[in-house]
């Protein structure tokens, strides 16, 4: 499947999770919340990092937020990426559980300034498997966004 694919996949998924949701009134304070029952996703931090809007989540915003976590503005820019950004995409994607997006910006940031060079996709992409792909021991402590690793 062709990495453009996978991330409408994606999206599809997160809004698949949210239609599980369901209300409930707490007896104790009266105010209304809402709990699902995801598949993909933990739904309810996305909710909560996000700030979204419960009551009004569509498949827009459910793309927006993949290609926010693969470090696109919107998801405009996503689908208009170079083979080798899509590449890196769908490593951090598939490694979120090794390395946050901020995280993984900061290391280049740093390898970038410390050898006074700008890389390109061809050489991030490299880094990113030799350094995190390949090296086992790396654990994101935001956690992944995924119930479960997805291929």
């Amino acid at each position: 499947m062709l990495p453009i694919e996978f991330f409408k996949l994606q999206a599809k998924n997160l809004l698949k999770d949210y239609k599980t949701q369901e209300t409930y009134v707490d007896q104790s304070d009266g105010n209304t919340y809402f709990r699902y029952s995801p598949s993909y996703f933990d739904i309810e931090r996305i909710f909560l990092e996000f700030d979204w809007d419960e009551k009004h989540f569509s498949l827009m915003k459910s793309q927006h937020f993949i290609a926010r976590i693969l470090g696109f503005n919107k998801w405009g820019e996503l689908i208009a990426a170079s083979k080798d950004e899509l590449e890196l995409a769908k490593l951090l994607w598939d490694n979120q559980h090794k390395i946050c997006l901020e995280d993984w910006e900061s290391y280049i940031d740093r390898v970038e300034h410390d050898n006074g060079i700008k890389l390109d996709f061809k050489h991030k992409i490299e880094i990113f498997r030799r350094v995190f792909v390949e090296v086992e021991g790396h654990h994101n402590v935001f956690g992944d966004y995924r119930l479960k690793k997805q291929s």
